[in-house]
């Protein structure tokens, strides 16, 4: 483990219930990182999705995954203390569900970046089978 739960909070500033990444296994500051998201039937959202058949919310993984990208590109010296914004998403497709008791490898890589706005390419696995792939765009700020 690269990074955990508290160290990750050193960088982005998503708190529970919405600090949805466990900890960083890889890190290339402001090109890539993979982080691990372990789901739990105990997590709030499956109270309401579905309580008959407990399935992650896609909104929810495509969010880690822009969690994953912020710690990329806040990992950099100069974007210390500054906060990514999600700004938008392209390409979007969900393979498979995920439901508690999986892991969720997430990995981005940061594809362009020009100023403050940037893009990545991401994907969600699980078991090694694709779950989610996006193109993702940010925006650093103050």
């Amino acid at each position: 483990m690269l990074l955990n739960s508290n160290q990750i909070q050193e960088i982005i500033p998503h708190r529970y219930p919405f600090l949805l990444i466990d900890k960083v296994v890889e890190l290339v500051p402001g090109h890539s990182c993979t982080a691990i998201k372990n789901v739990s039937v105990n997590e709030m959202q499956f109270m309401g999705h579905f309580p008959q058949e407990h399935v992650m919310p896609g909104v929810l993984v495509v969010e880690a995954l822009a969690q994953t990208g912020a710690v990329c590109i806040l990992s950099l010296p100069a974007n210390k203390g500054k906060i990514a914004y999600f700004a938008g998403i392209e390409k979007c497709k969900f393979k498979r569900k995920i439901i508690p008791g999986d892991t969720i490898k997430l990995e981005i890589e940061i594809t362009k970046q020009r100023g403050p706005i940037g893009h990545g390419s991401c994907k969600a696995t699980v078991d090694g089978e694709i779950a989610v792939i996006a193109e993702l765009k940010f925006a650093v700020s103050d």
